[in-house]
């Protein structure tokens, strides 16, 4: 039950739990120092009701709560100093002033908190306790603690927050791009079929009529309709295979094929593996990656080009380099041979492309990815 109550013991929380539990169990050996029975149990009371306390004070939504909570907190954090010679619980208030989303409330407090610590310690100090100057390197690193951790905590929030604010907009992103393809999808097949199958309902119908009375014009207008069907379906399947994405891994043969062709030596993966990577994202990968080998036949008269992908968690980076000549006059630039294009499509999914011609050509093409936490521990 002790362990619900102590919140702050959460995955990835960047302190050990072991710690925290140490922590925990210290002030109780401090407070059994004292001589005075009375004393022994106030320190218990206030132990006990620090880390209610502090439990009150985490899940506080914010607004004058927050300060309430802060404050009685610093009030025990101070009296423990002072009677116990026990500073640590300014340790746990550090870390719960940097889980303060609120850039106001956040300074103010730990203003207040680190003031009041800094005052307390000196205090202890120039009263001489023993038991205070024997701990004293461990005060002074808490001390330390109480001016970086908050803020280390804090920044590292803030950076949490961003990133989910970046995702869902991704996500958006990604559910706008589906809602315009579907519309496109509906045009296009209102465009290609609606007026196909219009036309062979009305010759269907014709036919029908025409059967009885002109069996010859009715065979014409039935070979219309078959012609009408067959032209139908060939732009059908034009439309599916330009919906389709393509795959890196179906790409990968086709471009070794355009490289043995034009004589230049493939060197590279034979298979490629991706994680969390959107098939969007893959068709540009996959289109660039066709676009720069293009060039590299075309124009650098090259006898070697190299591929490789590396993914990390954040990026998938492609490379391709080749031993031929870059023919470009405007470099710096890096117009012509498809740059640009390369460029705009990579704009789309907020990647960028980078250009360097010493010993050969090299393309460096960078795409951010979104992946889930377990795949970003697999990539790392």
């Amino acid at each position: 039950m002790f362990k619900r109550f102590m919140t702050f013991q959460k995955k990835n929380n960047g302190i050990s739990p072991y710690i925290w539990a140490v922590l925990c169990i210290l002030p109780f050996y401090f407070i059994f120092q004292s001589s005075s029975t009375i004393e022994i149990i106030i320190g218990i009371l206030l132990t006990i009701l620090f880390f209610v306390f502090y439990r009150f004070a985490f899940i506080s939504k914010g607004g004058w709560p927050v300060y309430l909570w802060t404050f009685i907190l610093i009030a025990i954090s101070i009296t423990s100093t002072s009677l116990f010679s026990y500073v640590y619980f300014a340790f746990f208030l550090a870390y719960f002033i940097g889980n303060i989303t609120k850039r106001v409330t956040f300074f103010i407090l730990y203003f207040v908190h680190l003031i009041s610590t800094s005052i307390s310690i000196n205090f202890s100090i120039i009263n001489n306790g023993s038991l205070f100057l024997a701990q004293l390197p461990f005060v002074i690193v808490i001390w330390i603690s109480v001016i970086l951790l908050p803020f280390s905590i804090h920044n590292r929030k803030e950076k949490d927050h961003l990133e989910e604010k970046l995702e869902d907009a991704n996500k958006r992103l990604a559910e706008l791009s589906k809602l315009e393809e579907r519309q496109r999808i509906a045009r296009d097949l209102h465009d290609t079929l609606g007026q196909k199958l219009s036309l062979i309902g009305l010759k269907s119908d014709l036919a029908r009529k025409l059967i009885h009375q002109n069996p010859e014009k009715a065979r014409n207008e039935l070979k219309d309709v078959q012609q009408t069907a067959r032209t139908a379906l060939n732009e059908v399947r034009k439309m599916v295979s330009s919906m389709r994405g393509i795959r890196i891994n179906d790409e990968l043969p086709l471009v070794k094929q355009i490289l043995d062709a034009a004589q230049i030596m493939f060197i590279g993966q034979e298979k490629i593996t991706l994680t969390g990577v959107s098939p969007l994202t893959e068709n540009i990968l996959s289109m660039c990656m066709k676009e720069a080998v293009t060039n590299i036949v075309k124009h650098s008269g090259a006898k070697t080009c190299t591929i490789s992908i590396k993914q990390t968690w954040k990026d998938i980076v492609l490379t391709i380099h080749d031993d031929g000549v870059f023919k470009i006059r405007n470099q710096k630039e890096g117009k012509g041979h498809g740059l640009i294009g390369m460029r705009e499509r990579l704009e789309f999914v907020n990647g960028d492309l980078e250009l360097m011609t010493n010993d050969g050509t090299t393309l460096i093409i960078r795409v951010p990815i979104d992946v889930k936490q377990t795949d970003r521990e697999e990539l790392e």
